[in-house]
C-alpha cells in the first residue's frame, strides 16, 4: 500500500492512498491543478483516481471536488448528510448527476483491492467520518478533524501499519493568539481539533510492533509549527507508551507541499 500527503492543513487537505491496482484520494480541499501536480510527483494522473472519499463538507476538504468531478468524472463518496451539504454548496459549481455515492459509517466499501472503512468522528460538521483502508494484511488508519478521541476511535485505528493523525495546534499558542474567542473555543472544543498533546496521547495508544510509519497532519498555520508538533508528540509517546519515540518512523506533513510516496 502507498500513501502520499498532497496537502494537509487548515488551508486545504488531500491524501492519496493506493495499491498496485487501485488509487483513491481522501478529500479534495485544494485546487484541481495542485492535486494533479501532487499526483504527478508520484507518477500518477488524476484520471487514474478511482474515487474521492470525503471526510466532511468544510471548504478545506472539498473545494476542488467540483472541478475534478466535471473534468474527470471521478466518483465521490460521502455520507448522506455530507453529500447533501456538498450538493447545496454553490461555490463548488454543479456536480454531474450520478457521481455522488452515499456511504454509511461502519460499513465497508470495496474499490478494487482496497477495503475502505468509514467511521464517525467528533467534529462540527453535518456527518463527519474518517477512514481506515486495508489491502490484504496491511492497514492505514487516518484520523483528522476531531476534537477528541474515545474507545470507538481507538478500536477503529488499532493494528494500523501506518497512521495519519491530526496534530492541529499548540494549546498555548492558540490561547494567546489572534483568533477571536469564539474560534478558539470551537477549536479547543469536543468537536474541534486535536492538539499536539492529544495527538501524541492517541498515538501512544496505537503504537504496535507492526507500525511502520506515523504521519502528523492538519497543522494550523497560525497556532503550530512542524518542530513543535513533532517534539510534543514524541514527548507524549515517551511518557504514555512502552515505545521510544525516536525509534519510530514519523514525520510532519506539509501544509502546501506533497510528501514522498510512502510504501508499507
Amino acid at each position: 500500500m502507498y500513501l502520499c500527503s498532497i496537502a494537509s492543513g487548515s488551508s486545504g487537505n488531500c491524501i492519496y492512498v493506493g495499491s498496485d491496482n487501485a488509487n483513491i484520494i481522501i478529500d479534495a480541499g485544494i485546487s484541481g491543478k495542485k492535486i494533479e501536480t501532487g499526483l504527478n510527483s508520484i507518477g500518477l494522473k488524476t484520471s487514474e483516481i478511482d474515487g474521492i472519499f470525503i471526510t466532511h463538507e468544510h471548504s478545506d476538504h472539498v473545494k476542488g471536488i467540483g472541478v475534478l468531478a466535471r473534468r474527470y468524472g471521478i466518483p465521490i463518496y460521502a455520507t448522506k448528510n455530507t453529500s447533501d451539504a456538498i450538493l447545496n454548496a454553490s461555490a463548488l459549481g454543479k456536480i454531474p448527476e450520478g457521481l455522488v455515492h452515499i456511504i454509511e459509517s461502519n460499513v465497508d466499501l470495496k474499490i478494487k483491492d482496497l477495503t475502505i472503512h468509514p467511521y464517525n468522528t467528533p467534529h462540527d460538521a453535518a456527518d463527519p467520518v474518517c477512514y481506515t483502508i486495508k489491502n490484504h494484511n496491511k492497514k492505514i488508519g487516518i484520523a483528522t478533524d476531531l476534537g477528541n478521541y474515545n474507545d470507538y476511535i481507538i478500536e477503529k485505528l488499532r493494528d494500523s501499519n501506518m497512521l495519519f493523525i491530526e496534530a492541529n495546534h499548540d494549546v498555548k499558542m492558540l490561547q494567546v493568539g489572534s483568533y477571536p474567542y469564539f474560534l478558539k473555543q470551537r477549536i479547543l472544543g469536543e468537536h474541534g481539533h486535536l492538539s499536539n498533546e492529544m495527538s501524541g496521547q492517541l498515538i501512544s495508544k496505537l503504537v504496535n510492533d507492526n507500525l511502520e510509519q506515523i504521519v502528523l497532519g492538519h497543522l494550523s498555520n497560525e497556532n503550530n509549527f512542524e518542530e513543535l508538533a513533532f517534539q510534543s508528540v514524541q514527548l507524549e509517546i515517551n511518557s504514555h507508551s512502552d515505545y521510544i519515540a525516536s525509534d519510530l518512523n514519523m514525520f510532519v506533513a506539509s501544509r502546501s507541499e506533497s510528501s514522498r510516496r510512502i510504501a508499507i
